[in-house]
């Protein structure tokens, strides 16, 4: 078998055999196949696309290049959930706490953050002294133990992945849907769960900009996961707004906490009882959706829920009298106020610029070697529909650096308000299942 013959059946339009898949993934992954040979394939594939079983076996190949997870040591129905990406996205923090005070099993490998987007790797360690360096079978001690545990992916899963998508990145090769979905389900299903809900999001501040993209690659990932036997769904939810009110490693850790307590957000108390409900389905926990929604609910109202999360980070190293006392975590040197030059109905909220905008403040990284400034970020004080008066706060800088006027600009560029009321959507478009 030769490279050369697979790219060009692949140039031509036709659908490659499993052997020529599995062939493909193993030369790339022990170096036998050059990276100039996998580009090639990669574009052919971004322009031909893949079908549902080629697809399949790319995913599969790919999930068994390296080392997998064995869970089956864990009690009950293992849980995961898998977010594209997004700003203010901290639902881990939230969600995974209330799915495991109502009995669920969450155990989760998660990423650190780059560009616009935050990562719950590091949204964790802003709280001194945790670790997501967990071995396997602390891991999965921990897990048994309390019912949750969040930790950073080890270098031996899934390293086709790794070096296929750090190639794609450098050959124009990202934006194809079979390569993002099999790059998102290998890793998946290399940690070893029996269940997973993919929150897909679109908007300005996502990968995938329009619904209708969002919807197809959600679709492409449950079928994957289903043609390999594991329970997986997706939600398609907005992300043409920040995710709730903070942007930022230790402002999100706060708002997750208040989340527990009560007093999150709307559209963030939205995704977390909706994903919720639907992890307690596929844990066999809630019968239907109304017994999950009640469940998150009622783990929110009864504290369960903020003493499973002091449990998950105690159990990591983590100092939780930051999560009883939010209030000492530190404050950056400056918090700039961003108010209205018009009064009007706040239309829409730029992520993409308020994404870009914390990562300048400090609160991302523009490569992977930045330090982060975890208290560095931005907080909203305006939604879309919220109306607002000339004069009045509409989002607050937080940063330790100086001459960023340019940025503070952007912010409130950022704001879009018109003279008619806005209609709200609910954050959750469409759910997907078999």
């Amino acid at each position: 078998m030769r490279m050369v013959d697979i790219i060009e059946e692949k140039r031509d339009g036709k659908a490659l055999t499993d052997e020529e898949i599995a062939f493909f993934v193993k030369g790339y992954t022990n170096g036998d196949i050059p990276d100039y040979q996998a580009s090639a394939l990669a574009m052919a594939i971004v322009w031909r696309g893949m079908n549902k079983h080629e697809i399949a076996a790319l995913t599969d190949n790919m999930e068994h290049s390296g080392e997998t997870i064995d869970l089956s040591s864990i009690k009950g129905i293992k849980v995961d959930k898998h977010s594209t990406g997004g700003v203010g996205d901290k639902t881990s923090l939230a969600l995974g706490p209330l799915v495991a005070a109502c009995g669920a099993k969450l155990a989760k490998m998660s990423g650190r953050g780059l560009g616009h987007t935050g990562g719950t790797l590091d949204k964790m360690e802003s709280v001194p002294g945790t670790s997501i360096a967990i071995d396997e079978k602390r891991f999965i001690k921990q897990v048994n133990d309390i019912g949750i545990a969040i930790i950073g992916q080890t270098s031996e899963i899934d390293p086709a992945d790794k070096k296929l998508y750090a190639l794609r990145d450098v050959t124009g090769t990202v934006e194809s849907i079979p390569l993002i979905a099999s790059s998102i389900m290998s890793k998946k299903l290399a940690s070893g769960a029996d269940t997973i809900l993919l929150d897909v999001k679109f908007g300005s501040g996502a990968f995938m900009k329009t619904i209708e993209s969002a919807k197809e690659l959600a679709t492409t990932m449950v079928e994957i996961g289903d043609s390999l036997k594991r329970d997986t769904r997706a939600i398609i939810t907005d992300m043409d707004e920040p995710l709730g009110l903070a942007v930022g490693n230790a402002l999100e850790v706060k708002e997750a906490i208040a989340t527990l307590h009560g007093e999150g957000p709307r559209d963030f108390v939205e995704l977390v009882t909706e994903a919720g409900a639907i992890m307690l389905e596929q844990a066999h926990i809630a019968k239907d959706h109304d017994e999950g929604v009640a469940l998150i609910k009622k783990a929110i109202a009864d504290g369960s829920g903020f003493e499973k999360q002091k449990a998950l980070f105690k159990a990591q190293g983590g100092d939780i009298s930051y999560l009883e006392h939010p209030e000492k975590f530190p404050l950056a040197k400056y918090q700039l106020p961003i108010v209205a030059e018009r009064s009007g109905y706040v239309k829409r909220i730029d992520s993409m610029a308020i994404g870009v905008s914390a990562m300048k403040l400090g609160a991302g990284r523009a490569t992977m070697k930045d330090v982060i400034d975890m208290s560095a970020g931005i907080v909203l004080s305006k939604k879309v529909g919220d109306y607002v008066n000339k004069g009045d706060v509409l989002a607050t800088a937080h940063t330790n650096k100086t001459g960023i006027e340019e940025v503070l600009h952007d912010i409130h560029e950022a704001f879009c308000l018109s003279d008619e009321e806005v209609v709200v959507h609910p954050i959750v478009h469409a759910y997907i299942k078999k």
